[in-house]
């Protein structure tokens, strides 16, 4: 059975790029709009491999999302996946548990590799 990932991005445009990538790589998906949606969507999927999110989204951002979600104890792998590159921001994401950082636009390849490497 294929791993889930859960996709969390504002972005319509994004999540359809990330998901053709995942779905290529063999991966089911699952989308949500903002961190908000995103933490609705976890606790209704208890099979979630592995989360991409954005940063920067209306209603809760991606690293509210994920010190929320480390608040809550889960353990689910994140990734972000963002335009942003601040070194305060990475270092926020890291310390909330945020297993990656990647810069948008992404390589399919690299997106690929780093959740075969942290959801397998």
């Amino acid at each position: 059975m294929a791993k889930k990932i859960m996709i969390v991005d504002d972005s319509k445009t994004i999540r359809q790029q990330v998901r053709f990538t995942l779905t290529k790589g063999g991966y089911d998906v699952v989308e949500a709009e903002d961190g908000a949606d995103g933490i609705v969507k976890l606790g209704e999927n208890a099979d979630i491999a592995m989360i991409i999110s954005d940063v920067n989204m209306p209603n809760m951002n991606g690293l509210e999302m994920v010190e929320k979600m480390k608040a809550s104890g889960s353990t689910v792998p994140v990734i972000m996946l963002t335009t942003e590159g601040a070194a305060d921001l990475i270092q926020r994401a890291k310390a909330a548990g945020a297993k990656g950082w990647l810069v948008k636009p992404f390589q399919p390849e690299q997106l690929v590799a780093a959740v075969t490497k942290i959801a397998g």
